[in-house]
C-alpha cells in the first residue's frame, strides 16, 4: 500500500521515522524533515519517491548504495551526519540514567578501512566477491568501495581470481583482507580443501604479488612478506583473520584518547588486549599487563612487542575475562586499568572493577548500548564519568566507536 509520509527523526540503524495513526513506520534513506510516498507493509516501508527533500540530501558516494547491506547514511551531509552519531552515544547513556556531555564525534575520511570481511560465492554465473544485498542473504559483486583503503579497493579483481581458485562451486566463503605496510593480508575460511599442488601454484604466484600472507582454513599457504603495521618505533602483527581496528586514523585516535585519559599515572592493566593496539602506547611510558582470551591474539602480540623499541616491561596473560574477570585484590596493584571488550560489553569485569580502588578507568567500546550498562555498574560503585568521545570508525554506518573516562571517587 503506498502513502505519503512525513519523516520526523532518524532511528538507531538510520532508517527514517515517520509517526502515523496506526504506529511508527520506518523507512530506509529518508531524512528528517522529508516528504516521501513510500510502500508501507507492517511498520516498514520502501521508499519511492522523495517528494519534499531535507536540505541535508546529499548524492551518494557509492553506486552500490542502497542495494549494498552495508552503508545506511551515505545520503546525510557530513554535518547532520555527525550529530546524529553524537545522538547515538547520548541517547544510550540517557537510557541508563547517565547525563553527559557527549564531546562531538571525531570524523573519519572515506578510503580510510584497511579491513575488509566479504562473501564470496562460486555459481554458474562466475564468481561473486561482495558484501550481502540489503535485506538479503544474496552476495552483492561489487566493483567499488569508498570505504577502503586503495590497496584493497583497487585490487578486487586479484581478490576475486584468489578466492575463486580456492572456494569450492556452490559454498559461501568468507575472505579477510588487511592492508599492511607490507601487503595484503588474506585470510579466508570456508574454502576447499587444499594439496600439494594447491600450495604450489599459490606459492609461486605470489611472488612479486600484492598479497604479503594467505591463511586458508587457519593453515598458512605461503608467507611471502611477514605483514607488518608500524607507528613510529612500535610495530604490530596482526594474526590472520584476527580482530585489528577497521581504520588506521580511527585507530590513532583511540589510542590518543586514551593516553590523555590515563595522564601520567602507571602501572596500566589493558584487559581484551588483542594484538596490543592500547598496550604498545602505553608500554612507552608504563609497565603494561597485557590480558586476553585469544591464543593467537597474544602470541601476535609478544612478537609485536620484541621487534618494538622504547617500550618498557610487557607482560601477558591468557585469560578469559567473561568467565573469570581480574578480582578487586588483582587490580590493586594497578593505577589505571584500559578495557577494549566485543559488542557485549564486560558487565563481569565492570562489576569487579566497581569495587576495586584503582584511580583511572578508560573503557572503549564499539556499541554505546552495552558501554553505557558497564558504565552504570562503575558510577553505581563509585566512579565518576569525566569524559565520553565518540569516534568515527565505521563511515555511513550506524556503528560508533567511544571512549569514556572514570575516575575513582
Amino acid at each position: 500500500m503506498n502513502e505519503r509520509l512525513t519523516i520526523t527523526a532518524l532511528g538507531h540503524e538510520g532508517d527514517g521515522i515517520a509517526e502515523t495513526a496506526t504506529g511508527r513506520i520506518f523507512v530506509p534513506f529518508t531524512l528528517p524533515g522529508e516528504t516521501i510516498e513510500a510502500d508501507i507493509g507492517g511498520e516498514r516501508g520502501q521508499l519511492i519517491e522523495v517528494i519534499e527533500p531535507s536540505p541535508d540530501r546529499i548524492a551518494a558516494a557509492c553506486r552500490h548504495f542502497g542495494v549494498c547491506g552495508g552503508c545506511a547514511v551515505q545520503h546525510m551531509a557530513p554535518a547532520a551526519y555527525r550529530e546524529w552519531k553524537r545522538g547515538l552515544v547520548t541517547d544510550a547513556f540517557a537510557q541508563r540514567g547517565i547525563e553527559v556531555g557527549v564531546e562531538p564525534l571525531v570524523p573519519l575520511a572515506p578510503h580510510t578501512r584497511r579491513r575488509a570481511v566479504f562473501t564470496v560465492l562460486k555459481d554458474h554465473d562466475g564468481i561473486a566477491l561482495g558484501f550481502n544485498r540489503r535485506d538479503s542473504h544474496d552476495v552483492l559483486k561489487i566493483e567499488e568501495c569508498p570505504l577502503l583503503v586503495p590497496a584493497i579497493e583497487k585490487r578486487l579483481p586479484e581478490l576475486t581470481l584468489l578466492a575463486g581458485a580456492i572456494t569450492e562451486r556452490g559454498k559461501r566463503a568468507r575472505m579477510t583482507a588487511t592492508s599492511t605496510d607490507t601487503g595484503l593480508d588474506v585470510s579466508i575460511d570456508g574454502g576447499r580443501k587444499l594439496g600439494r599442488r594447491d600450495f604450489e601454484s599459490l606459492g609461486q604466484s605470489a611472488e612479486g604479488g600484492p598479497v604479503a600472507r594467505l591463511t586458508v582454513g587457519g593453515n598458512e599457504v605461503f608467507a611471502s612478506r611477514v605483514p607488518e603495521l608500524r607507528t613510529g618505533t612500535l610495530v604490530m602483527y596482526p594474526a590472520a583473520g584476527g580482530f585489528l581496528q577497521a581504520a588506521a586514523p580511527s585507530e590513532a585516535s583511540l589510542g590518543d584518547l586514551v593516553e590523555a585519559s590515563i595522564g601520567k599515572v602507571g602501572p596500566v592493566v589493558d584487559l581484551f588486549s588483542g594484538i596490543g593496539t592500547f598496550t604498545l602506547r602505553l608500554a612507552r611510558r608504563f609497565p603494561v599487563l597485557a590480558v586476553e582470551g585469544d591464543g593467537e591474539l597474544l602470541k601476535a602480540l609478544d612478537r609485536s612487542m620484541r621487534y618494538s623499541t622504547g617500550i618498557r616491561q610487557v607482560t601477558t596473560r591468557k585469560r578469559d575475562l567473561f568467565l573469570n574477570p581480574m578480582s578487586p585484590p588483582e587490580l590493586k596493584p594497578y593505577k589505571a586499568v584500559v578495557f577494549d571488550p566485543p559488542r557485549a560489553g564486560a558487565k563481569a569485569q565492570c562489576e569487579m572493577l566497581a569495587k576495586s580502588t584503582v584511580p583511572t578507568i578508560v573503557a572503549v567500546s564499539c556499541n554505546p548500548a552495552t558501554l553505557a550498562r558497564d558504565a552504570r555498574i562503575l558510577i553505581d560503585g563509585g566512579y565518576r564519568l569525566t569524559r565520553v568521545t565518540p569516534v568515527d570508525q565505521f563511515l555511513w554506518s550506524s556503528h560508533v566507536e567511544v571512549v569514556a573516562a572514570f575516575e575513582k571517587g
